[in-house]
């Protein structure tokens, strides 16, 4: 599933190829990913042309004179930029471009293309519900955030309505980064672990997104990440050694899913 580093990564490439170009066309395979019928979207964006791309959370927005189209590749996917007689086997929704090429968009199990019109994002059911972004929170706006919080600082973090972007991927490293065991209560983190678990949210995630994230994921180009399972710390490393103790990497039951982590540097308090 992509995270924050890639929802990142691809609005940054739809940032530098798209702007400028017209939308000459739209090809709808799978109706139900739209938020509205396939008649009503596409006469909203066909003519419209690209001009900004930046993202919410795990969603990427792209801005037209036309209104927003709104992309969320769900459980995994690819957005490719190709040459129009060049497309891929697989693909749910084509965008034909002038120039010569389509921006397609795939879905491995669901994934969402919505349409709203300018100056409605926050509007939008599903956008309108989540926290502020991972990498934009401050670290005032951090500690308002935990503050009169009671559960489990690792759910807090997957709680897409309380910070955005964060998923199984990349938490695992975030709190061993921060020396906090993921069952640790919100309340018994000290002002100091805050400062640290809100620094190491920012590290982790920048570490991905520097190699271009995650390489299950491929890019615009088609190219995968190049943020491979050797740059985790602990995640997924059950029995490996710790990178800085040398303890065993142990994988424990937390709630609903599982976490990695070192007892040795994430004491549960």
């Amino acid at each position: 599933m992509p995270e924050l580093p890639e929802i990142v990564c691809r609005a940054e490439e739809m940032a530098r190829a798209l702007p400028g170009r017209t939308i000459r066309g739209i090809e709808i395979l799978q109706p139900k990913c739209l938020n509205v019928t396939p008649a009503a979207f596409t006469k909203a964006l066909r003519g419209a042309t690209v001009e900004a791309v930046s993202h919410r959370g795990k969603w990427i927005v792209t801005e037209t004179n036309g209104g927003d189209l709104l992309i969320n590749l769900g459980m995994g996917g690819e957005i490719l930029l190709v040459p129009s007689r060049q497309l891929p086997a697989k693909w749910r929704v084509r965008f034909a471009l002038a120039q010569g090429k389509d921006l397609v968009v795939n879905f491995w199990w669901f994934g969402y293309v919505h349409y709203v019109p300018s100056g409605a994002i926050d509007d939008h059911p599903m956008i309108a519900t989540l926290g502020p972004d991972a990498l934009d929170v401050t670290l005032p706006q951090f500690r308002s955030l935990l503050r009169s919080r009671r559960g489990a600082v690792k759910g807090f973090l997957l709680d897409q309505a309380k910070l955005a972007g964060i998923g199984n991927a990349y938490v695992h490293d975030i709190l061993f980064r921060a020396g906090l065991h993921p069952l640790r209560t919100i309340p018994s983190l000290s002002s100091v672990e805050v400062r640290g678990l809100h620094r190491a949210i920012r590290v982790e995630l920048r570490r991905s997104i520097e190699k271009g994230g995650a390489f299950y994921e491929v890019g615009l180009d088609g190219k995968p990440g190049g943020f491979t399972a050797e740059d985790l710390l602990v995640g997924y490393r059950e029995g490996k050694p710790c990178p800085t103790c040398g303890a065993p990497v142990v994988k424990i039951k937390t709630g609903g899913t599982s976490s990695f982590l070192c007892l040795q540097c994430q004491p549960l308090l």
